[in-house]
């Protein structure tokens, strides 16, 4: 595989980090990527990956029926995974230092490396543990390390729509069974 495209798939590997750190060991690993076709573009500088996509670095793996990473003259890329069908393009990475997977969904995966920002797209659904987000739009910064739902892409709390999370009791603070 030649770097641009090493390059670019490893900045969509970033989405496994949504609500809790990613395992730091995956991003030493190489990227290894199954499909049914690739088309490479080098004029253009785009990638699309075709057929049963999966992409796995480590413990991270991202699965879609279409990936297209594309490389701007600046060097920063954009990777977008999706499903046909009324499938859902799925992620799934061990979370660091436990035994842990954050997952995630959406029927459009996208990773922008120059803002290390993730969204993703209708259907959305994000994993970790026992606690779930689910709404229409999930943006997480990669930088910041915090995620917003909502229920479309710059929408407010005021333009309708609902989120929905469940959040799962913590150690000392989960309520104790009943005694018998």
């Amino acid at each position: 595989m030649n770097r641009p495209v090493s390059t670019a798939l490893l900045c969509l590997l970033t989405l496994a980090a949504m609500p809790a750190l990613a395992e730091r060991a995956d991003r030493e690993q190489p990227v290894n990527i199954e499909a049914n076709q690739v088309n490479v573009d080098d004029r253009t500088k785009t990638h699309i990956f075709e057929g049963d996509v999966i992409l796995t670095q480590g413990t991270l793996q991202i699965r879609g029926d279409k990936l297209v990473v594309t490389q701007g003259a600046d060097g920063f890329q954009t990777g977008v995974a999706t499903a046909l069908d009324n499938r859902l393009a799925t992620f799934r990475q061990r979370r660091e230092g436990t035994n842990e997977y954050v997952e995630g969904e959406a029927e459009r995966i996208e990773y922008d490396s120059r803002t290390e920002r993730a969204r993703l797209f209708v259907r959305a659904l994000v994993k970790s543990g026992g606690d779930e987000v689910r709404g229409n739009f999930i943006e997480y910064d990669a930088i910041s390390e915090n995620y917003v739902v909502t229920n479309a892409p710059g929408s407010s709390p005021q333009s309708g729509g609902r989120v929905r999370a469940v959040i799962q009791p913590k150690g000392a603070a989960s309520p104790t069974a009943p005694q018998q």
